[in-house]
């Protein structure tokens, strides 16, 4: 819950005016990411010592194509971290890119175009309503992906 929360309100933060969403930062979320993963290999090992190893191996497959599967389910174990960063960083980038745009479409027009500026006004606004439940939909995916990988740890067996 702490994680969704403070997702949720990083993400948020981004939304008050001439204020930025700590989320909007690939090195922060790739750090969350990174030390995560990390954390999770560490309590995948002391709960499991070397039978966590077990979760590169999936059960039932042929055993010629273990060294291919074991490459392919390493790389895609690491990728995790990136995945999980940029995912996060992504989606708030772009929804805060578009309000910076649709923003300066509200002032251009109010300066050049008076009486037609509550249009891109009102398209602000649902773009504001959108980037909320964005924050929260990005805020849930993170925390349950977290969970995801922090059960695999645990129960490394597929």
């Amino acid at each position: 819950m702490l994680f969704f929360l403070s997702f949720f309100f990083s993400n948020l933060i981004g939304l008050i005016p001439f204020a930025f969403a700590p989320t909007s930062h690939i090195i922060l979320t790739f750090s969350i990411a990174f030390s995560c993963n990390l954390a999770f290999i560490i309590i995948g090992f002391v709960e499991n010592g070397f039978s966590f190893l077990k979760l590169f191996v999936p059960k039932g497959g042929p055993k010629w194509l273990f060294p291919i599967i074991i490459l392919i389910e390493f790389v895609s174990y690491l990728l995790r971290t990136f995945s999980l960063s940029i995912r996060l960083f992504a989606n708030i980038m772009a929804g805060h890119t578009l309000l910076h745009i649709l923003s300066s479409f509200v002032v251009a027009f109010l300066v050049y175009y008076p009486i037609l500026a509550p249009f891109p006004f009102l398209l602000v606004l649902a773009v504001v309503g959108l980037e909320i439940g964005v924050a929260v939909l990005q805020a849930y995916v993170f925390t349950i992906l977290l969970c995801i990988y922090l059960n695999d740890s645990l129960h490394p067996s597929h």
